[in-house]
């Protein structure tokens, strides 16, 4: 089971290693401008605060993957039990302050994962 809750918490830092890259290289460009369905201008314009996002959600990512390479495995569970309740809060305020598509995407993947690793 642990397993199972390892590739979980893989997957929820391969996400915030993604909307890293989304957010600190590709806020401006096609890509970037139609996954957060924001105009050139608006983008342009709030560039430098999505790249400060997007370095946070490269330390989530950070910290899933320090508890995942963890040698002791209490201390490793702690690690990821904290960086996951992290994940979801800030998903949950991301939700409840810019877009409801934050729960699914960010919130939804961390809380599966911190159900599978508590039950590991």
């Amino acid at each position: 089971m642990i397993r199972i809750a390892n590739i979980a918490v893989a997957l929820v830092a391969a996400l915030h290693l993604y909307f890293l890259v989304l957010e600190m290289f590709f806020w401006t460009r096609p890509l970037g401008l139609k996954t957060f369905r924001n105009s050139p201008e608006k983008a342009a314009d709030s560039a430098v605060l999505a790249a400060n996002q997007g370095l946070y959600n490269g330390f989530l990512a950070a910290g899933l993957i320090w508890g995942l390479v963890q040698t002791v495995p209490a201390f490793a569970f702690e690690i990821k039990l904290f960086f996951l309740i992290c994940v979801i809060v800030a998903g949950v305020y991301g939700a409840a302050t810019v877009s409801r598509r934050i729960l699914l995407v960010q919130a939804a993947p961390a809380a599966v994962a911190l159900i599978l690793l508590l039950l590991a």
